[in-house]
């Protein structure tokens, strides 16, 4: 617990540090969220010459979104360094959610349903979603804001109301969310290097012999309003990373912007010359 501690207070978030220096916007790219009906940005770090290809660079850094589920990667560091949840095996019952998730109507959830928590990180529908909502309890508004105050992670706006936390309003830009995945990579996060090994496993993975494409995915939705959505992660060619992060709006808050951002990745990243394992 001390070392814990002392990983905490020493903790400082470190973003994607792009510049004017190291930034070629491509504005190309905008034809593919024009035609899926949907604004947003993108954004891929080419690691090892440190360059940085970004649509729409104002969006990039400058707006904060909610972060929606993908705070549950943050949220399952935690978990593991204090010793909340021991592995990613660990079953999760939901409990008392009988009703439909509000933001998913006609998918009611079953009383009681058991899922590991590995599970749990790759659903994006109400059942997902209602455990890490039970984990965040689980953990704590203390405990998750000091962490959050101390990674200086989004806007810091966590909070709890009549005992329950509050993680689906806490907002963040997509330059931060870069840094995140890029330093969960390299495991330089202020986390033990188990937890960040545990937390890549449980992420999406797509393999094949050409590439490995990692990635997390998040949604946020208004009524009225807008739908929000984020796909953050990493492909992987010839064991050379390179991170990128999708941002997404759809007017209609009942679209499915998760599965449109992961469509808009499958196009945007063979554009730019992957899913070839020439890189």
């Amino acid at each position: 617990m001390k070392t814990s501690l002392y990983l905490l207070a020493s903790a400082t978030f470190l973003f994607s540090a792009c510049s004017s220096n190291n930034v070629t916007v491509d504005d190309s790219l905008g034809h593919y969220f024009d035609s899926a009906g949907v604004k947003g940005t993108f954004a891929l770090l080419d690691n090892g010459q440190g360059r940085f290809t970004i649509y729409n660079l104002p969006r990039y850094r400058d707006s904060l979104y909610p972060a929606a589920q993908t705070f549950d990667i943050l949220q399952t560091l935690v978990a593991f360094q204090t010793g909340i949840l021991p592995d990613e095996k660990k079953a999760a019952i939901v409990e008392d959610s009988s009703t439909a998730d509000p933001l998913s109507p006609g998918n009611p959830i079953d009383s009681k349903t058991t899922v590991t928590y590995a599970w749990a990180m790759r659903d994006p529908g109400p059942v997902g979603d209602r455990v890490y909502r039970q984990l965040a309890d689980s953990i704590g508004i203390d405990t998750l804001k000091k962490w959050v105050d101390s990674l200086q992670y989004g806007d810091k706006d966590i909070k709890a109301d009549s005992g329950r936390v509050l993680i689906r309003g806490i907002r963040i830009n997509a330059d931060q969310q870069l840094g995140l995945v890029k330093k969960l990579y390299f495991n330089q996060l202020p986390f033990f290097r188990r937890p960040q090994d545990l937390v890549k496993g449980m992420l999406t993975t797509e393999v094949n012999s050409n590439y490995k494409l990692v990635y997390k995915t998040g949604r946020a939705a208004y009524n009225p309003g807008p739908a929000i959505g984020w796909v953050i992660g990493w492909v992987q060619e010839n064991e050379h990373p390179y991170f990128f992060v999708i941002n997404l709006e759809s007017p209609d808050g009942h679209s499915d912007v998760e599965t449109i951002g992961i469509q808009l990745a499958k196009k945007i990243l063979p554009k730019l010359g992957f899913f070839q394992g020439k890189k």
